[in-house]
């Protein structure tokens, strides 16, 4: 199982905003908000790029996820879609330095729970297009996704384990709930 998770981890913290960015002339970490994230990228280079950085970082989610349960099964594929996200978000290879786990959430979400996944990945798409911010629609969509468990009556080790990392994926938001608040949130590209 250990090795898995570091797998899982590894998987997690390739660099996909990062080198979408640089073949575009683009240093992501001195743009806009400077997160290496799909939402960055999109509004440095607009919906195109921004989408293909959200299908790589949601494919290591899945990949991360379902390389954990064909090897060993649900439980261990929850600790696998835990690893990915959070070597996405704090990557060791760039000083702990990454995104904020919701293109990679979506798609480890895709594997464990595949009629949830779509359901929220609307939701996140409606918010974010209704009001070009795609830290509300992340940060809606995200807390709303262990309630999705609960509807789903789910076992509850698994609404713990999504919820643990639902709250780590809020917390990483922090600084955009604030400015969300103080309506200072940084807008998306409408290109």
């Amino acid at each position: 199982m250990f090795i898995l998770v570091l797998v899982a981890y590894v998987i997690g913290t390739f660099p996909s905003a990062i080198l979408i960015a640089r073949a575009n002339g683009i240093d992501i970490s001195t743009f806009g908000s400077g997160n290496p994230g799909a939402s960055n990228v999109t509004r440095a280079l607009g919906w195109r790029k921004g989408m293909w950085v959200y299908l790589l970082d949601a494919g290591k989610g899945a990949l991360a996820t379902g390389l954990g349960l064909a090897v060993e099964g649900r439980p261990v594929a929850y600790w696998c879609a835990a690893a990915a996200i959070v070597g996405h978000m704090f990557p060791v290879f760039r000083h702990f330095k990454g995104g904020k786990g919701v293109a990679t959430g979506s798609g480890a979400l895709l594997v464990l729970q595949p009629v949830l996944a779509p359901l929220a990945v609307g939701l996140w798409w409606v918010i974010t297009r209704a009001t070009g911010k795609a830290a509300l629609g992340s940060v809606i969509a995200v807390a709303l996704v262990p309630i999705g468990i609960v509807v789903m009556d789910q076992p509850r080790w698994e609404l713990i384990a999504v919820g643990g990392v639902c709250v780590l994926i809020l917390l990483k938001h922090s600084s955009n709930i604030k400015r969300l608040i103080r309506r200072e949130e940084h807008a998306l590209s409408q290109n």
